[in-house]
């Protein structure tokens, strides 16, 4: 079952979020000298990345960041390329930043997977930090989700909500705009995670939520894959809570 913690608003969920996966880093540091993590992006990160980057007792240098997806043919310079994103939210205020491994969707994306998935071969993820999608996607993994590859990462193809959520969030000008491919962490290799920190917030997010927490386990709700993982922590804020029946 998922570990549920309703936060008061955004501001408390984004510190108790980043609070235990702070510890998770430090834990995995003291235990094994380093640790390797996995950033996520959008909306539902702001908060956490800013309590996050602000947190001490965390050497940065020894820390390995991985990412979980990243649009196909989109320019860093773009306002909503993740890549851009993590360079000034997470790496920027950091005085020891970590060894951060793009997902680079620029180039040819085949090629892009092949590097991605060598470099995560065999690495042990302390922390994974995600959210959920209001399709119920988990991180570009959209409806019907691949529960079966084994590859770490691959090329997806967006659904056209997935596509509107992130024209909704103010990223693109238009739905033509948004990208209709996109190279996304696997599920499998989510769940490889010692850890998974969900943040998930606003009203928007709340069948999402009921989905992922509360109905059966199906592809054609990515997330509700979490309940069959062995530590998901989610966060959550009263807004997107409000469907759910176990509070």
């Amino acid at each position: 079952m998922i570990e549920m913690h309703i936060a008061a608003d955004k501001e408390s969920l984004g510190r108790q979020a980043a609070a235990l996966g702070a510890q998770a880093i430090r834990d995995e540091i003291a235990r094994s000298g380093e640790a390797t993590i996995i950033v996520a992006t959008g909306a539902s990160q702001f908060e956490m990345l800013n309590h996050l980057v602000a947190v001490e007792g965390i050497d940065w240098s020894k820390v390995t960041a991985f990412h979980l997806d990243e649009y196909v043919g989109l320019t860093e310079a773009h306002p909503a390329s993740f890549r851009r994103y993590l360079r000034e939210r997470f790496l920027a205020p950091l005085k020891n930043a970590p060894r951060f491994i793009p997902v680079d969707g620029e180039g040819i994306p085949q090629n892009a997977v092949k590097e991605l998935n060598r470099l995560i071969a065999g690495r042990r993820i302390a922390v994974c930090f995600a959210g959920i999608g209001e399709n119920c996607h988990l991180a570009f993994n959209d409806p019907p989700a691949d529960f079966e590859t084994e590859e770490p990462y691959l090329v997806v193809t967006l659904d056209e909500a997935c596509r509107r959520q992130q024209l909704g969030e103010g990223w693109f000008p238009s739905l033509e705009a948004v990208p209709q491919q996109a190279i996304s962490m696997s599920i499998r290799q989510i769940l490889k995670s010692e850890l998974i920190v969900l943040s998930v917030s606003d009203e928007r997010k709340a069948a999402a939520a009921k989905a992922a927490l509360e109905g059966p386990i199906s592809n054609l709700s990515p997330a509700s894959i979490l309940q069959t993982h062995k530590r998901t922590v989610l966060f959550i804020d009263p807004p997107a809570a409000s469907l759910l029946s176990r509070k």
